[in-house]
C-alpha cells in the first residue's frame, strides 16, 4: 500500500518547565494572574489557546466586578451548550481566593431542556432576581436582546466565550447586540476566545470598537512552554490518492489517543455514505468484538491483541450517540486514560470539546474554515500525564485529473498551506521589532548569544520566560500612535492571518513565478492594513505593514535555515532574484537542529547572516517561497503543473485598483529615491511600479478620448 505523500509538520519543542500550569497563593496560573490584573476594565479582550484556563479566569475577574466594582449580575455567553459545562461551580477558595463560583442550576440554561427560543423568559426571570449568575448560549442571549432590548443589560457584565463567532458584518446578530452595548456603554463586557480570526475573514469586531478593548494576550509559546508534560507539537498535512479509508493506517496509529474527523459528506474526500466509512475504520484497525453495553463504545482487537475502546460519534441514531456522549462526558472517568482510545467525529469533538489525553487529531479533508481548524488542533494540545508529544494531521486528495476536481482540490491545497502558515506563526516565539540605531542599547532581561549583544551587527535577543524575541532591523518604520504600537504588539498573528487567507495573494505567492515578491510584502499586505484599519494615518499603516511582514517573513527564513539550508537569502525560486545576501546553515554539530531551541536559532540564524538586515531585504522575500519548496518535493511536477495551470487560467491582467496601488508605492519611491521608477530598470520590482504608473496613464488617455 502506497504511502501518502508527506509534507514536513511544524515541530516545535519545548521546555515543559511547568510554568504555565504552577498557581500562585489566590490560586491563578499565570494567564489567569495576567487577566485578572486588568478585571477593572470595562472592555476586555483576552487571547489565549485553547486549555490555558479562560473560564476559570472569567471566574475570578467576575466575581470581582459582582463584589467590588457594582455590577449586578454576570451573564456568560457560550456558542453551543456542551461548553457550558466549563463554567459550573467551582470551590476557588479551596486553592486561595477569597470567595467560590456558583452558579444556581437553574441558572446554567445549558442543561435545561428545550430549545433556545424557549430560554428567553428565563433569561427574563434571572434579571429579575437578585441571583448573580446565568449561562446561556450565543442562541439565547440573541433572541434575549432580539425581544428585551439592551437596556436590561445595564450594570451587568457580559462574557462571550469563543468571542470568533461574533463579526463586525451588519448581519452578525451577535456582533450587533456586542456594537449596541457598546454604544449605551453602561453593560461591561469580557470577550475570550483561542483564535481572535474569522474562517471567513471577516473582521471579528470594526476597528473603533476593538480600540476601547484592553488586551490580554497569552500565546501558544507561553502555554505549551510552560507545561508540566506535553513537550512537543507537530502540525503536518498529508496528500493521498484514491479512498482515504484505504490509507488512513499509513497516518493512524492505533496507539495514539486520537480524534479522528472524517470528511463532510459534501466533500470530495467523501464517499457519500458515513457509516459505511466508519465501519472501514473499524476493519483496518482489527476485528470488531462487539460494543460495551455501558458506554455504546466499539470494541476492536488489534493484531498484537489489545482492545480498543472506540467511541462513534459519526451514528445519528440518538439513542446510541446519546449514550456514547453521555459516556465520553462522565466526571468520573475524566482522569482515566483507558476510558477510551478512539474518538471519531464528524460535527462533534471539536469547539470546546475537553479529552486531556488526546495525543493526534486527525483530520480527514480540509473543513469548513481555518478557524474550524485551529479548534481541533486545540483539542490535543491539552496537558496530561505521560502525554510528551501531540499533533494534528490533515489528510488531503490529491488533485486527479478532472479541472473541476482539480479545482477544488487546489482550494483544498491552499487553505491547509495557509493553515499550516499560521500555526507556524502561532506557535513561534512572540517578537518586538525595534528600528536600528547607533544609540540602541541591550535589553536585560533578553538573551543575546554566545557573542552577547553586538552593536555593529543586527541585534537578536531572546526572553525565554515569555517566549518573546527582540530583533533591531535598519529603516524599520515606528508606530507613533497608541493605537498602532497596540496593533504591532498584539495583532500581528491576526494580520498573518488575514495575509493567508487572502486568497489571490496566496495563489500568486505559491505558482506564479514571476510574481514580484514585493507585490505580495508591500501591496497586498498594505491593501489589508488598510482595509482593516482605515482610521490610522498612512505613516502607521506602513509601520504596521512592515512588522506584520517581518513576522512572518522571519519565520519563514527560520524555516528555510533549519529545514533547506539555502545557498542565499531570499529564497531560491521564492519570486525574489539575487539581491539576498549569503547566509550558511546552523551547524549544530551533528548536522541536525536542536531539538528544542531550533526555530529560535533559525531566526537569529538568519538575522545574523547578513551583513546588514533592513526592512528593504525582508521585503524581497517571497513569504510562501519556503511552502512552495516542500510542495515541489511532495506533489509530482505533473500534479504541480496542473495546479499552476488551474491558477494562471484565472489570473487578469493588470487591475485598476492594483494598478492605483502600485502607483501609491510609485510615489513613495519618488519621494525617497528623487526620481520616478522606469519602465526599464533593472530592478524588477521598480519596473512593476513604472508599469502601475503606465497603466492608469493609459486609462486616463482612453477616458479623455473617448
Amino acid at each position: 500500500m502506497p504511502a501518502p505523500n508527506a509534507i514536513p509538520a511544524v515541530s516545535v519543542t519545548y521546555a515543559k518547565d511547568g510554568t504555565s500550569t504552577k498557581p500562585n497563593t489566590l490560586g491563578m496560573r499565570p494567564m489567569q494572574e495576567r487577566a485578572y490584573q486588568k478585571r477593572g476594565e470595562q472592555y476586555l479582550l483576552i487571547k489565549s489557546p485553547p486549555a490555558s484556563g479562560k473560564s476559570r479566569a472569567l471566574m475570578f475577574i467576575a466575581l470581582d466586578k459582582l463584589e467590588n466594582q457594582g455590577l449586578k449580575q454576570a451573564i456568560i455567553v457560550v456558542p453551543e451548550k456542551s461548553i457550558g459545562s466549563s463554567f459550573e461551580n467551582e470551590p476557588l477558595s479551596k486553592f486561595g481566593f477569597w470567595a467560590d463560583w456558583y452558579v444556581e442550576p437553574k441558572w446554567n440554561l445549558c442543561n435545561a431542556p428545550g430549545a433556545d427560543g424557549g430560554k428567553v423568559e428565563s433569561v427574563k426571570s434571572f434579571l429579575d432576581s437578585g441571583d448573580k449568575v446565568l449561562v446561556c448560549t450565543h442562541a439565547t442571549f440573541r433572541f434575549a436582546v432580539d425581544r428585551f432590548g439592551v437596556e436590561v443589560l445595564d450594570d451587568r457584565l457580559i462574557a462571550v466565550d469563543e468571542f470568533h463567532h461574533v463579526s463586525a458584518n451588519p448581519d452578525n446578530k451577535l456582533g450587533d447586540h456586542v456594537r449596541q452595548l457598546m454604544e449605551r456603554d453602561k453593560a461591561h463586557i469580557v470577550a475570550m476566545t483561542g483564535s481572535y480570526f474569522r474562517g471567513d475573514a471577516e473582521a471579528v469586531l470594526h476597528p473603533d470598537d476593538e480600540s476601547r478593548f484592553e488586551t490580554v494576550t497569552y500565546t501558544y509559546y507561553e502555554q505549551l512552554n510552560g507545561y508540566q508534560y506535553l513537550k512537543q507539537l507537530d502540525i503536518g498535512y498529508y496528500f493521498y490518492s484514491g479512498s482515504y479509508s484505504d490509507e488512513i493506517m499509513q497516518v493512524l496509529n492505533p496507539k495514539e489517543k486520537t480524534i479522528l474527523h472524517i470528511p463532510n459528506v459534501n466533500s470530495r474526500e467523501s464517499t457519500k455514505d458515513k457509516l459505511r466509512e466508519v465501519e472501514h475504520i473499524l476493519e483496518e484497525l482489527g476485528d470488531w468484538q462487539g460494543t460495551d453495553p455501558q458506554t455504546g463504545f466499539q470494541l476492536v482487537k488489534t493484531a498484537d491483541g489489545s482492545i480498543l475502546r472506540i467511541a462513534d460519534l459519526v451514528d445519528d441514531d440518538p439513542n446510541k450517540r446519546d449514550r456514547v456522549t453521555a459516556a465520553l462526558k462522565d466526571p468520573a472517568h475524566k482522569n482515566n486514560r483507558d476510558h477510551v482510545d478512539i474518538i471519531i467525529a464528524l460535527g462533534m469533538a471539536k469547539e470546546g470539546f475537553d479529552w486531556i489525553w488526546c495525543e493526534h487529531a486527525l483530520t480527514v479533508g480540509y473543513r469548513s474554515s481555518l478557524t474550524e481548524i485551529i479548534q481541533i488542533i486545540g483539542r490535543a494540545t491539552r496537558d496530561a500525564p505521560g502525554k510528551t508529544r501531540a499533533r494534528f494531521t490533515n489528510l488531503i486528495a490529491e488533485p486527479d485529473a478532472s479541472e473541476e476536481a482539480v479545482t477544488e482540490a487546489v482550494n483544498d491545497t491552499l487553505k491547509a498551506i495557509a493553515a499550516s502558515l499560521l500555526m507556524e506563526q502561532v506557535l513561534a516565539p512572540r517578537f518586538e521589532f525595534k528600528p536600528k540605531s547607533s544609540s540602541s542599547e541591550p535589553t536585560e532581561e533578553f538573551d543575546y548569544g554566545e557573542g552577547g549583544y553586538d552593536p555593529t551587527r543586527c541585534n537578536v535577543g531572546f526572553n525565554p520566560q515569555t517566549g518573546q524575541m527582540q530583533i533591531e532591523i535598519k529603516g524599520l518604520a515606528e508606530p507613533k500612535s497608541p493605537e498602532a504600537q497596540r496593533i504591532c504588539r498584539e495583532d500581528l498573528t491576526e494580520l498573518v492571518t488575514a495575509f493567508v487567507q487572502d486568497k489571490p495573494t496566496i495563489e500568486q505567492g505559491l505558482f506564479n513565478s514571476e510574481v514580484v515578491p514585493e507585490e505580495l510584502t508591500q501591496v497586498r499586505m498594505g491593501k489589508i492594513i488598510q482595509e482593516k484599519f482605515p482610521n490610522l494615518d498612512p505613516a502607521d499603516q506602513e509601520a504596521v505593514r512592515q512588522h506584520a511582514i517581518a513576522a512572518i517573513n522571519f519565520v519563514q527564513s527560520a524555516k528555510q535555515v533549519i529545514v533547506d539550508p539555502p545557498q542565499s537569502v531570499p529564497p531560491e525560486g521564492g519570486g525574489s532574484s539575487d539581491r539576498g545576501s549569503e547566509t550558511k546553515p546552523i551547524d549544530f554539530g551533528d548536522g541536525e537542529p536542536s531539538p528544542n531551541t531550533a526555530l529560535i536559532d533559525g531566526v537569529r540564524q538568519f538575522a545574523l547572516s547578513v551583513t546588514e538586515l533592513d526592512m528593504d531585504l525582508i521585503d524581497r522575500i517571497n513569504p510562501f517561497g519556503e511552502a512552495y519548496a516542500i510542495l515541489s518535493k511532495t506533489m509530482s511536477e505533473e500534479r504541480l503543473r496542473q495546479v499552476a495551470e488551474i491558477i494562471a487560467a484565472k489570473r487578469v491582467s493588470l487591475s485598476v485598483e492594483e494598478a492605483r496601488d502600485l502607483a501609491k508605492r510609485a510615489l513613495l519611491f519618488l519621494r525617497e529615491k528623487g526620481r520616478a521608477p522606469s519602465l526599464t530598470a533593472i530592478d524588477p520590482w521598480e519596473k512593476r511600479m513604472a508599469e502601475g504608473v503606465a497603466f492608469l496613464q493609459r486609462k486616463a488617455r482612453e477616458e479623455r478620448d473617448a
